[in-house]
């Protein structure tokens, strides 16, 4: 009897590898190995806009971007903005990076790296943005040091920011929305926007509501509300 499971997994592990072995010849993936971060021997550091982008336009991150589809929808919308999409895997922002080679796009990249070691991939107020798009809300207690709004995380996010950086989090877990809240309010940190269903909301700004991942779309038919918050860390 023919076991597609096993087949489906088969495949699945081939279409992975094709995906890695291509990521290796995109000029707008980087991929360097966790010891070059710690060891403090990654070139780029410091280095983003000027050697990678070539230019000294603002710096956008995406933390967790999946395939990449709100990088790449940002980038498209703001041509004079970097936008870097980073993840730790990179079969999945493939498709992103792939996308932005066919369509041309200049002002954008993809890293592939865990998202703790992003204080030690860019240096201190190089970042003018980071977007945070669905993240999972680890609910459990025994998970909170992997949340990414914890405040370890935020400190440091706080380091690479520059000055007036903005942070977005866009989520479907009204969970996720309300642990933020709380800690950018116990924290005193500015919160400009905040709303808890973007899409009954006619004043969430565009780039919120005009871009949609795949996954989003399914969260949408299932009619469940998209939250979202701007804040500004403290000093």
């Amino acid at each position: 009897m023919v076991n597609f499971t096993e087949i489906l997994k088969v495949v699945g592990s081939k279409n992975k590898l094709k995906r890695f072995k291509e990521n290796e010849t995109f000029q707008n993936v980087v991929q360097p190995t966790r010891a070059d971060i710690v060891e403090g021997v990654f070139e780029l550091k410091g280095q983003w806009k000027q050697t990678f982008f070539n230019n000294e336009n603002p710096l956008v991150l995406e933390l967790g971007c999946g395939k990449g589809e709100y990088t790449v929808g940002l980038a498209r919308k703001s041509p004079t903005t970097n936008f870097l999409g980073i993840d730790i895997k990179g079969a999945r922002f493939w498709r992103g990076a792939k996308t932005a080679l066919e369509e041309e796009l200049p002002n954008v990249g993809f890293l592939r790296t865990q998202i703790e070691l992003v204080d030690q991939v860019f240096d201190d107020g190089e970042v003018d943005e980071i977007w945070i798009t669905f993240p999972d809300p680890q609910i459990k207690w025994k998970r909170t040091k992997h949340r990414m709004t914890n405040p370890e995380f935020l400190d440091k996010y706080k380091k690479i920011l520059s000055k007036n950086g903005i942070i977005h989090l866009k989520t479907d877990s009204e969970f996720m929305h309300g642990y933020t809240l709380g800690i950018l309010e116990g924290y005193g940190h500015d919160i400009i926007y905040a709303h808890h269903d973007i899409y009954v909301n006619h004043q969430a700004p565009e780039e919120v509501v005009g871009i949609q991942t795949f996954y989003e779309q399914q969260y949408l038919d299932q009619k469940k509300p998209i939250t979202y918050l701007k804040f500004r860390l403290k000093p």
